[in-house]
């Protein structure tokens, strides 16, 4: 589902990732770990094709980073969901309403937006407050709301970079046993973290960042 053929793609600072070749397949849960600046981030904007690579091949389903014309890059997103350390929320919106945004984005109409906003709130667990604003949330609070976000579009992976960056041990657990759940129901996953203890024994695919050289 997802391919890297010999992908480089570094900054001005140095910071990357350079010949990478691996494979993920439909419904695995991988984790990419490495320290901060190590590459993880860098990785999954390849995915998402925020960026492109300077050399190789990224393919998503039947994307291609050699092949894509831009105007193609809203429906390859639309088999991706993302889900950041900061949240990202927008502030003057509901719950319901940042978890709809993407629906809307796609031109979905308004009586299939609300059900299917209303399932995604369901199975989170977070129902009760599909009317609150994000500064009446925890953290983790929000982070299971961007959560949402990521996934009421059905994706074929959720990338989530660093989810629990920002969280006490206690969300981050509810965070990562929230994506196990969505990954048990087919949605592959790629994790980036750099706190290695938070999931080692959790049965899952590692990768490793070092010196821009991805391992695993």
């Amino acid at each position: 589902m997802i391919s890297f053929k010999d992908v480089s793609s570094k900054f001005d600072s140095g910071a990357g990732i350079e010949h990478a070749t691996f494979d993920v397949g439909p419904g695995e849960f991988v984790c990419i770990i490495g320290p901060t600046g190590a590459g993880k981030t860098t990785l999954l904007r390849l995915i998402h094709m925020d960026i492109l690579p300077d050399d190789g091949k990224v393919t998503v389903d039947k994307f291609s980073s050699d092949k894509i014309k831009r105007r193609k890059i809203s429906l390859l997103r639309r088999k991706v969901g993302m889900v950041f350390q900061e949240f990202e929320l927008l502030n003057d919106r509901t719950v319901f309403d940042n978890v709809a945004i993407p629906l809307h984005v796609q031109g979905v109409g308004m009586k299939a937006v609300k059900e299917e906003v209303e399932n995604c709130l369901d199975r989170l667990g977070i129902s009760d407050k599909r009317d609150h604003l994000p500064s009446e949330l925890s953290g983790g609070e929000q982070q299971i709301v961007s959560l949402g976000r990521a996934l009421v579009k059905d994706p074929l992976v959720i990338l989530a970079d660093e989810p629990t960056g920002n969280l006490d041990p206690a969300a981050s657990l509810r965070v990562i046993e929230l994506l196990e759940e969505i990954n048990r129901d087919g949605t592959a996953i790629l994790m980036a973290t750099h706190n290695y203890s938070l999931v080692k024994d959790r049965g899952h695919r590692f990768m490793q960042i070092v010196d821009g050289e991805v391992r695993g």
